[in-house]
């Protein structure tokens, strides 16, 4: 239903209104409060200078209204409480003076200052308070107010007499829920908290319900989607694996069974291969495509950055010797030599191409892909990995992810894939010892990287985190390359690297990093994804509270990648207690679950920019135990016969939309 159908919307209200994503009178109905504020008058007795204080009272004087800054007024009158008489100040009331009559009962809300009996006031009601209220707070434009919209959310309630109920009945029954009705009236009307919990607790069921009702539903069907036929010997695979220079971990051995498993049944595999900073994913994938390399087939290995790729590619081709064709394929490579690896690619010559974003351009066709790998799954967007996918015919997937996820979070946030997971380290790896340090403590740390960098180690040094700009970013690299060389480069070789660089000049700086010609290496997070330099024993991070700890257990990952001691040292005079989690564990699967717990999903796993998980009023962190449950009841309701009754009488349009989740 349009809108401009509701009294009072004309071309402005639904202009502002749009702004608030809200389209149709349908979008009104399910425009939640996003919090809610109770309103009761404050206990004169408890009251002291500078506390918010609600109170009622009664106008004294005709209120004087002054006009500034162009649409701004500031209004003034005098109110008398009952104990004593407040010059009431508030801002951008002026349309509410000719209500304000003497001896009129009003109620206001502001901070109080009894040195000068006055409050300045942040919302002033045209009634007396006769009771304890609650009040919606919603989401707001310039140009509408909270009153206006509530009027219009009335009138859209008023217009829509049936809405979409996605809780089947027997769930509803089962857990005494409030019908979708009520539950919308009581979120828009709350009168007591008891009634408000369960319409909440109803919506947030019915939002996570649906979502994983699409998970489900989607890895069924993916499970049963026809992949490609192969004949592959677990022997020879064997055989590759025991010619290794090293033993595989328990852990990597399932994670190959389970991906052998996967390549040769007849379905699709659709795999998450996640462990921690130095475990041995890139292992598994390599053997993955050796797999399917035997199976005829060609394998995709896309990067998030060159440097990544290039060093895949130099991995892949040292253990492959010459059995099969490697390419490298980046942004960086000229046209001829771009053009001869396109020929060579569709006629079937190359068996793995490594490369960036280069993978998926227009002009490179595969002969026969059939396996697709992204390294650092959630630095690309759902749209890239899906144009990958698309360059073959139902290609095996495998998503790889240094972010690690407690299994539990996994499962349900990736809940269309199976889950590999490493937690394992390779032998002979010893744990980063990580501290913390103030900056006044520069001069102690300055003399711990002399002593490293004296036994003929490397340091890594990174520059704070600014969001957003690159420019700044450079700049903090450029002023720590001058104070390091200070400190070191009478005896040592310092260098940055930033994203402004060229590629071929980055790609420049960290081979002579990993050949020491560098012994410092000033970065920006360029350096958090997969760079492997042995040598290096110390990482710096400056002002380390701008972080999260997920992040910053991926950069100190860069060092400890041999039987050194390594140590990571965190720079921050902020956030002590937070940053000091690092200091106590090594293992990423806790790390990422306490920055679960402070941060949310979005940020630890690059889930926004797909959209699955933007709800109007579940949170995943806070309602992880109602998402819990949800699984577990779509997953029983997919075989039932509810469900498919439901299907087939399109109780659920949402359902026809999957492939936008792939």
């Amino acid at each position: 239903m349009e809108l401009k159908e509701l009294s009072g919307v004309g071309p402005k209200t639904e202009e502002m209104l749009h702004k608030l994503h809200i389209y149709t009178v349908e979008d009104l109905v399910e425009y939640y409060p996003f919090r809610y504020e109770t309103l009761a008058l404050s206990d004169w007795a408890l009251v002291q200078h500078g506390d918010k204080v609600t109170l009622t009272g009664i106008v004294e004087t005709l209120p004087n209204c002054y006009r500034f800054r162009g649409k701004m007024d500031r209004m003034t009158f005098q109110l008398n409480t009952g104990t004593g008489f407040f010059q009431i100040s508030i801002f951008n009331r002026g349309f509410m003076k000719r209500h304000l009559t003497i001896g009129k009962e009003v109620t206001v809300r502001g901070k109080i200052d009894l040195l000068h009996n006055r409050i300045t006031a942040s919302d002033l009601w045209l009634s007396k308070l006769e009771k304890e209220q609650m009040m919606c707070v919603y989401h707001k434009v310039e140009g509408i107010t909270t009153k206006q919209l509530q009027k219009l959310i009335d009138q859209a309630l008023i217009k829509i007499k049936d809405v979409p109920d996605y809780i089947p009945s027997t769930l509803s029954e089962q857990y005494h829920f409030l019908s979708k009705r009520q539950s919308i009236e009581v979120l828009h009307h709350p009168e007591e908290k008891t009634s408000l919990k369960k319409a909440l607790l109803r919506t947030k069921y019915e939002e996570l319900f649906v979502y994983m009702l699409k998970m489900n539903l989607l890895k069924r069907q993916k499970h049963h989607q026809k992949g490609l036929s192969r004949t592959c010997s677990f022997e020879d695979v064997s055989d590759f694996i025991h010619a290794l220079p090293f033993s595989l971990t328990s852990d990597q051995e399932k994670a190959v069974t389970s991906i052998y498993n996967d390549l040769t049944s007849p379905y699709q595999m659709n795999r998450l291969l996640q462990g921690d900073v130095g475990s041995g994913k890139t292992i598994v994938a390599i053997i993955a495509m050796y797999m399917n390399a035997l199976s005829g087939y060609q394998s995709a290995l896309m990067a998030p950055t060159e440097i990544l790729a290039h060093q895949h590619y130099q991995n892949i081709k040292k253990l492959f010797k010459d059995q099969f064709e490697v390419a490298l394929l980046t942004g960086s490579l000229t046209k001829k030599e771009k053009k001869e690896i396109y020929q060579k690619l569709e006629t079937g010559k190359i068996d793995v191409l490594i490369g960036t974003h280069a993978l998926i351009s227009e002009e490179v066709t595969y002969h026969n892909l059939g396996l697709v790998i992204t390294d650092e799954q959630h630095r690309f967007g759902v749209n890239q990995r899906s144009r990958l996918k698309e360059k073959g015919v139902a290609p095996d997937i495998l998503y790889m992810s240094a972010t690690p996820i407690p299994r539990t979070y996994a499962l349900t946030l990736y809940g269309d894939m199976d889950v590999s997971s490493i937690h394992t380290m390779p032998s002979g790896r010893k744990p980063v010892k990580t501290v913390l340090k103030k900056n006044q403590e520069m001069k102690e740390v300055l003399s711990f990287m002399f002593k490293e960098l004296k036994e003929g180690r490397q340091a890594y040094v990174v520059a704070p985190l600014i969001e957003d700009n690159e420019e700044n970013q450079m700049e903090n690299v450029e002023v720590l390359e001058k104070k390091f060389k200070r400190a070191f480069g009478a005896h040592f070789q310092v260098a940055s690297l930033h994203g402004k660089m060229k590629e071929e000049e980055k790609k420049q700086i960290m081979e002579d990093f990993k050949e020491n010609k560098i012994q410092v290496l000033i970065s920006t997070t360029v350096i958090e994804v997969g760079v492997d330099v042995k040598n290096a024993t110390v990482m710096v991070i400056f002002d380390a509270y701008r972080f999260g700890l997920s992040q910053l257990h991926q950069l100190r990952g860069r060092v400890g990648r041999n039987d050194l001691p390594s140590t990571c040292i965190l720079m921050s005079d902020l956030e002590k207690e937070r940053l000091d989690i690092l200091t106590k564990t090594t293992d990423g699967f806790k790390i990422s679950e306490e920055d679960f717990r402070l941060r949310g999903s979005g940020d630890l796993f690059g889930v926004r920019q797909s959209g699955d998980l933007s709800f109007k009023v579940a949170n995943i962190k806070q309602d992880f135990n109602i998402l819990l449950k949800a699984k577990e009841d779509s997953e029983a309701y997919l075989h039932t016969e509810e469900f498919k009754h439901n299907m087939d009488s399109g109780a659920y349009p949402f359902l026809q939309t999957l492939s936008q989740l792939d």
